[in-house]
Protein backbone atom coordinates (compact mmCIF):
# COMPACT_ATOMS: atom_id res chain seq x y z
CA UNK A 1 0.00 0.00 0.00
CA UNK A 2 1.49 3.12 -0.99
CA UNK A 3 2.21 6.18 1.68
CA UNK A 4 -0.03 8.61 0.31
CA UNK A 5 -3.04 5.93 -0.11
CA UNK A 6 -2.37 5.35 3.63
CA UNK A 7 -2.21 9.24 4.29
CA UNK A 8 -5.75 9.01 3.00
CA UNK A 9 -7.18 6.05 5.45
CA UNK A 10 -5.84 8.27 8.40
CA UNK A 11 -7.59 11.45 7.25
CA UNK A 12 -10.72 10.30 6.61
CA UNK A 13 -10.81 8.30 9.84
CA UNK A 14 -9.88 11.34 12.05
CA UNK A 15 -12.35 13.27 9.92
CA UNK A 16 -15.29 10.98 11.04
CA UNK A 17 -14.52 10.91 14.20
CA UNK A 18 -12.63 7.50 14.83
CA UNK A 19 -9.21 6.72 15.22
CA UNK A 20 -7.85 3.72 12.61
CA UNK A 21 -4.31 2.17 12.94
CA UNK A 22 -2.64 2.42 10.12
CA UNK A 23 -2.30 -0.79 8.13
CA UNK A 24 1.18 -1.73 8.11
CA UNK A 25 2.44 -0.84 11.12
CA UNK A 26 2.39 -3.18 14.25
CA UNK A 27 1.85 -2.52 17.82
CA UNK A 28 4.71 -2.67 19.50
CA UNK A 29 4.98 -5.13 22.46
CA UNK A 30 7.13 -4.98 25.53
CA UNK A 31 8.83 -8.60 25.90
CA UNK A 32 11.14 -9.37 28.85
CA UNK A 33 13.03 -12.26 29.37
CA UNK A 34 13.42 -14.10 32.34
CA UNK A 35 16.60 -15.67 33.75
CA UNK A 36 16.43 -19.42 34.97
CA UNK A 37 19.35 -20.48 37.28
CA UNK A 38 20.93 -23.05 36.49
CA UNK A 39 20.22 -26.51 38.85
CA UNK A 40 23.03 -27.42 41.61
CA UNK A 41 23.77 -30.56 43.25
CA UNK A 42 21.22 -31.56 46.13
CA UNK A 43 22.27 -30.34 49.60
CA UNK A 44 25.30 -28.75 47.69
CA UNK A 45 26.44 -25.36 49.41
CA UNK A 46 25.53 -22.06 47.77
CA UNK A 47 27.71 -21.32 44.93
CA UNK A 48 29.90 -17.74 46.06
CA UNK A 49 28.49 -14.94 44.27
CA UNK A 50 32.31 -14.05 42.69
CA UNK A 51 32.39 -17.52 40.99
CA UNK A 52 29.06 -17.19 39.65
CA UNK A 53 29.19 -13.91 38.18
CA UNK A 54 29.73 -12.99 34.50
CA UNK A 55 29.70 -9.09 33.12
CA UNK A 56 27.33 -7.65 30.60
CA UNK A 57 28.95 -6.88 27.07
CA UNK A 58 31.25 -3.88 27.27
CA UNK A 59 31.66 -4.28 31.48
CA UNK A 60 35.08 -5.11 32.80
CA UNK A 61 35.90 -8.84 32.32
CA UNK A 62 35.38 -9.91 36.37
CA UNK A 63 35.31 -8.18 39.72
CA UNK A 64 39.22 -7.78 41.29
CA UNK A 65 39.62 -11.03 42.93
CA UNK A 66 37.55 -13.50 41.14
CA UNK A 67 39.36 -15.42 38.50
CA UNK A 68 36.41 -16.88 36.60
CA UNK A 69 36.21 -15.95 33.03
CA UNK A 70 32.76 -15.19 31.53
CA UNK A 71 32.28 -17.45 28.58
CA UNK A 72 30.22 -16.17 25.58
CA UNK A 73 28.88 -19.27 25.13
CA UNK A 74 26.45 -20.10 27.51
CA UNK A 75 27.24 -23.63 27.03
CA UNK A 76 30.55 -23.87 28.55
CA UNK A 77 31.68 -25.30 31.76
CA UNK A 78 30.94 -23.30 34.47
CA UNK A 79 34.40 -22.89 35.77
CA UNK A 80 34.86 -22.85 39.95
CA UNK A 81 37.75 -21.36 42.17
CA UNK A 82 36.30 -21.12 45.89
CA UNK A 83 37.25 -24.32 47.47
CA UNK A 84 33.60 -23.46 50.13
CA UNK A 85 31.86 -25.24 47.41
CA UNK A 86 33.45 -28.32 47.84
CA UNK A 87 31.96 -30.94 50.35
CA UNK A 88 33.70 -30.92 53.16
CA UNK A 89 35.35 -34.54 52.57
CA UNK A 90 36.08 -33.51 49.02
CA UNK A 91 38.01 -30.15 50.90
CA UNK A 92 40.12 -32.36 52.91
CA UNK A 93 41.34 -34.55 50.02
CA UNK A 94 42.23 -31.40 48.01
CA UNK A 95 44.07 -29.37 51.26
CA UNK A 96 46.08 -33.16 51.49
CA UNK A 97 47.10 -33.26 48.52
CA UNK A 98 48.26 -30.18 48.21
CA UNK A 99 50.17 -29.80 51.39
CA UNK A 100 51.62 -32.93 50.81
CA UNK A 101 52.15 -31.47 47.21
CA UNK A 102 54.15 -28.49 48.40
CA UNK A 103 55.69 -30.16 51.15
CA UNK A 104 58.89 -31.36 48.35
CA UNK A 105 58.13 -35.05 50.38
CA UNK A 106 56.82 -38.28 48.58
CA UNK A 107 56.19 -40.05 51.33
CA UNK A 108 53.58 -37.52 52.16
CA UNK A 109 52.04 -38.35 49.20
CA UNK A 110 52.33 -41.64 50.01
CA UNK A 111 50.74 -41.23 53.46
CA UNK A 112 47.58 -39.55 51.48
CA UNK A 113 47.54 -41.98 48.94
CA UNK A 114 47.34 -44.72 51.59
CA UNK A 115 44.44 -42.81 53.54
CA UNK A 116 42.27 -43.84 50.48
CA UNK A 117 39.61 -46.54 49.85
CA UNK A 118 41.70 -47.50 46.81
CA UNK A 119 44.69 -46.94 45.55
CA UNK A 120 43.84 -44.04 43.40
CA UNK A 121 45.12 -44.25 39.79
CA UNK A 122 48.22 -43.10 38.62
CA UNK A 123 48.89 -44.80 35.28
CA UNK A 124 46.75 -46.79 32.66
CA UNK A 125 49.40 -49.22 32.58
CA UNK A 126 49.98 -52.04 35.52
CA UNK A 127 52.16 -50.93 38.41
CA UNK A 128 53.81 -52.05 41.50
CA UNK A 129 53.70 -48.99 43.54
CA UNK A 130 51.97 -45.53 42.48
CA UNK A 131 54.82 -43.58 44.49
CA UNK A 132 58.36 -45.32 42.60
CA UNK A 133 56.40 -44.80 39.44
CA UNK A 134 55.39 -41.16 40.01
CA UNK A 135 59.45 -41.28 40.89
CA UNK A 136 60.68 -42.83 37.99
CA UNK A 137 58.46 -40.53 35.55
CA UNK A 138 59.87 -37.14 37.12
CA UNK A 139 62.18 -35.68 35.28
CA UNK A 140 64.14 -35.21 38.36
CA UNK A 141 64.17 -38.95 38.77
CA UNK A 142 62.79 -38.43 42.74
CA UNK A 143 59.45 -36.43 42.34
CA UNK A 144 60.00 -32.92 43.00
CA UNK A 145 58.94 -32.12 39.55
CA UNK A 146 55.71 -34.31 40.16
CA UNK A 147 54.75 -32.59 43.07
CA UNK A 148 55.01 -29.28 41.79
CA UNK A 149 52.93 -30.15 39.05
CA UNK A 150 50.26 -31.36 41.35
CA UNK A 151 50.69 -28.13 43.60
CA UNK A 152 49.82 -26.32 40.28
CA UNK A 153 47.12 -28.46 39.28
CA UNK A 154 45.42 -27.92 42.84
CA UNK A 155 45.86 -24.09 42.94
CA UNK A 156 43.88 -23.91 39.27
CA UNK A 157 39.97 -23.56 38.83
CA UNK A 158 37.87 -26.77 38.89
CA UNK A 159 34.82 -28.93 37.58
CA UNK A 160 31.82 -30.53 39.25
CA UNK A 161 31.01 -33.10 36.72
CA UNK A 162 28.44 -35.47 36.00
CA UNK A 163 26.41 -34.26 39.25
CA UNK A 164 23.94 -37.04 40.37
CA UNK A 165 25.40 -39.80 38.45
CA UNK A 166 27.71 -42.64 39.59
CA UNK A 167 30.76 -41.17 37.57
CA UNK A 168 30.35 -37.67 39.84
CA UNK A 169 33.71 -35.83 40.23
CA UNK A 170 35.25 -32.96 41.24
CA UNK A 171 37.80 -32.43 38.99
CA UNK A 172 41.22 -30.64 38.46
CA UNK A 173 41.78 -28.54 36.40
CA UNK A 174 39.06 -27.38 34.11
CA UNK A 175 40.87 -27.87 31.28
CA UNK A 176 40.45 -31.65 31.56
CA UNK A 177 36.59 -31.04 30.31
CA UNK A 178 36.69 -27.43 28.94
CA UNK A 179 36.68 -26.44 24.75
CA UNK A 180 40.80 -25.39 24.51
CA UNK A 181 39.87 -23.64 21.43
CA UNK A 182 37.51 -21.45 23.51
CA UNK A 183 39.76 -20.61 26.18
CA UNK A 184 40.13 -16.98 26.50
CA UNK A 185 43.74 -15.33 26.71
CA UNK A 186 43.59 -14.95 31.44
CA UNK A 187 42.56 -18.98 30.98
CA UNK A 188 45.47 -19.24 28.59
CA UNK A 189 47.81 -17.99 31.03
CA UNK A 190 46.12 -19.67 34.01
CA UNK A 191 46.93 -22.85 31.39
CA UNK A 192 50.70 -21.98 30.60
CA UNK A 193 51.31 -22.26 34.49
CA UNK A 194 51.10 -25.90 33.86
CA UNK A 195 52.31 -26.81 30.77
CA UNK A 196 54.30 -25.77 27.68
CA UNK A 197 52.99 -24.03 24.43
CA UNK A 198 54.39 -27.25 22.80
CA UNK A 199 52.06 -28.96 25.25
CA UNK A 200 49.14 -26.91 24.43
CA UNK A 201 49.97 -27.53 20.54
CA UNK A 202 50.23 -30.50 20.73
CA UNK A 203 46.99 -30.97 22.60
CA UNK A 204 44.93 -28.77 20.31
CA UNK A 205 45.68 -30.96 17.65
CA UNK A 206 44.37 -33.95 19.73
CA UNK A 207 41.50 -32.20 20.55
CA UNK A 208 41.75 -32.88 24.21
CA UNK A 209 43.51 -32.16 27.45
CA UNK A 210 46.11 -35.02 27.81
CA UNK A 211 48.11 -33.86 30.68
CA UNK A 212 47.91 -34.75 34.29
CA UNK A 213 44.08 -34.22 35.83
CA UNK A 214 43.18 -35.10 39.40
CA UNK A 215 39.51 -36.78 40.31
CA UNK A 216 37.70 -36.47 43.42
CA UNK A 217 34.23 -38.32 44.48
CA UNK A 218 31.70 -36.18 46.33
CA UNK A 219 32.77 -38.77 49.59
CA UNK A 220 36.33 -37.30 49.12
CA UNK A 221 37.54 -40.42 47.67
CA UNK A 222 41.08 -39.81 45.40
CA UNK A 223 39.94 -41.95 41.99
CA UNK A 224 42.84 -40.54 40.19
CA UNK A 225 46.37 -38.43 39.52
CA UNK A 226 46.88 -39.39 36.27
CA UNK A 227 47.91 -38.13 32.90
CA UNK A 228 47.38 -39.14 29.18
CA UNK A 229 43.86 -39.91 27.44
Amino acid sequence: MSRIYQAAVLAAGLLAGTALAAPGFAKTVQVETIPVAPSEPENAPAIPAEDLATPEAGEPAAAEGSKAPAPDNAELPQVLYSTSYLPKPVQRMQAQLKEAALSGNMERLRMVFESNELPPTVSFGQIDDPIDFLKEISGDGEGFEILAILADIMDAGFLHVDAGTPQEMYLWPYFARYPLHDLTPDQKVELFRIVTAGDFAEMQDFGAWTFYRVGIGPDGTLHYFVAGD
